[in-house]
């Protein structure tokens, strides 16, 4: 439900910038046409789409601003941060404009006319292109900081008002996880509320601190965090059990939440490998975070929307006929479900057509993988599963949201419970929904296969998530459908 929030925000954000910016590229547009030309144009067309350049500014100003970070959930950057990350988009986003007005050459929007009477500054008369231009690299910035600056006073006033919170634990007790609890209650503009303390120490006496619960030490981290979901963690342990560090992000790994760490050092002392950002004077690392959310979140569900719908539509004969298939083929449902793990360990049921003689056996099945050459098989079932197609009924697990036409594969609870403890790392593969295909799937990594390689694959998606990686992925899958499956 958070996630959702997440991307339905980012996506509202994202229509507003846009509007921004066509406000910004009016008014360098009227700042030409009355104060250098003089005149407005006589074609509608230059009017309301050539010449405001429009069609240009919102693709590449947007990009710009999304490859910034600026569409994703980060409640404890700065205003001033937000307005330095605004500033480098436009300085990207503008010069990508002129490259792409000159690429099309259009004379009217590069040079325009320089008529008599012209402003002149430093003996150089300025031309209708230099004005829109430059007006519009002023107006840019200076207009989508104004937004956001707006968009944060709402922020603040619905988040003092319980709305929009995010849930966080503190696991240190001691001087520095309280400087972490009074700051995120002293900026209650980040939604960020405290809901518990944890111990830095292996058990703990205390009952409360700072008006809050503390829940046990680490000796209890995993049965806390399993009791008293959050959706952060934030590691505030003196530097004097700074050893305890690697210890508690690897027991972390268990759990699909965002990790922050709350150096006991001056920024100055930070490593360079982590993401420094800093909350009212305290620095924060961000050592791991969810790449699904904001704007990458929203686009990645309407392709799954937009693909699960069309899917169907167009192989909603083949699947018709597979269902006729089954039933003839054997006696017992056609649909088989099986309870499956996805995004943050949420439990759903994943559809499949059936494949064995006993839908029972392969739903109550042990804590493996099916064998190739499983007797309980049908020899339709054996066709549907080296062609995959078995999996088209997880078309409509797409469709309501509980799993992604392109993720890391679902597992079963108790194959989770069992890696989760062996294999590190595995537990992110929850940070994105599971998906029908995935990059360990076009790659031959599927069934009863290497389970190492596996995780390598499904983390390397998980790290390196992109719309265009998913667009490869369904590209690719196309051309390796069944590769390896039985």
């Amino acid at each position: 439900m958070l996630k959702r929030q997440h991307q339905l925000f980012a996506a509202l954000l994202g229509v507003s910038d846009g509007v921004v910016i066509a406000l910004a590229c009016y008014a360098a547009w009227a700042i030409r046409r009355m104060v250098v030309e003089g005149f407005f144009a006589q074609s509608w067309e230059n009017w309301a789409i050539r010449e405001p350049l429009l069609p240009l500014a919102l693709p590449f100003v947007l990009t710009s601003m999304w490859g910034m970070g600026l569409y994703r959930a980060r409640r404890d950057r700065t205003l001033l941060g937000e307005w330095a990350q605004v500033l480098k988009a436009t300085l990207v986003g503008v010069p990508m404009i002129v490259v792409a007005v000159w690429a099309v050459g259009n004379r009217e929007m590069i040079g325009g006319a320089t008529p008599y009477g012209a402003p002149v500054v430093w003996g150089v008369a300025i031309h209708a292109g230099r004005a829109q231009f430059g007006s519009l690299a002023v107006l840019l910035p200076l207009f989508l900081c104004v937004h956001r600056t707006g968009v944060r006073f709402i922020l603040r006033s619905a988040r003092r008002r319980g709305y929009n919170l995010r849930h966080v634990a503190i696991v240190g007790v001691g001087r520095l996880g309280q400087i972490v609890c009074h700051t995120l209650v002293r900026n209650p503009w980040t939604g960020l509320s405290v809901a518990y303390f944890i111990s830095h120490h292996a058990s703990s006496r205390q009952a409360m601190r700072a008006g809050l619960p503390v829940r046990g030490g680490l000796d209890d981290l995993e049965e806390t965090l399993s009791r008293h979901r959050v959706d952060a963690v934030y590691l505030a342990i003196p530097s004097a059990t700074g050893a305890l560090l690697p210890v508690l992000l690897q027991r972390l790994q268990k759990f699909a939440v965002d990790v922050r760490v709350v150096p006991d050092v001056q920024p100055r002392f930070v490593p360079q490998s982590m993401v420094v950002n800093e909350l009212d004077g305290m620095p924060i690392l961000s050592y791991r975070e969810n790449t699904s959310t904001g704007l990458g979140g929203f686009s990645k569900r309407v392709l799954d929307v937009g693909g699960s719908l069309a899917a169907m539509l167009l192989l909603s004969p083949l699947m018709l006929l597979l269902g006729l298939v089954v039933k003839i083929g054997s006696p017992g449902p056609v649909i088989f479900r099986q309870q499956r793990v996805s995004m943050g360990g949420k439990v759903f049921h994943l559809y499949k057509f059936r494949t064995m003689f006993h839908a029972s056996d392969e739903e109550a099945g042990s804590a493996a993988w099916t064998r190739r050459n499983d007797p309980r098989i049908t020899p339709v079932g054996r066709i549907l599963r080296r062609t995959s197609l078995d999996e088209l009924p997880q078309l409509f697990n797409v469709l309501r949201g509980e799993m992604s036409l392109v993720g890391p594969r679902p597992e079963r609870p108790e194959l989770i419970s069992r890696f989760r403890e062996d294999w590190r790392g595995y537990m992110l593969r929850q940070h994105v929904k599971a998906g029908i295909t995935g990059w360990a799937q076009v790659n031959g990594l599927r069934g009863d296969t290497s389970l190492r390689k596996r995780v390598q694959y499904d983390l390397f998606y998980v790290r390196h998530w992109s719309l265009w990686f998913d667009l490869r992925i369904l590209w690719l899958t196309m051309f390796r459908l069944g590769r390896n499956a039985h």
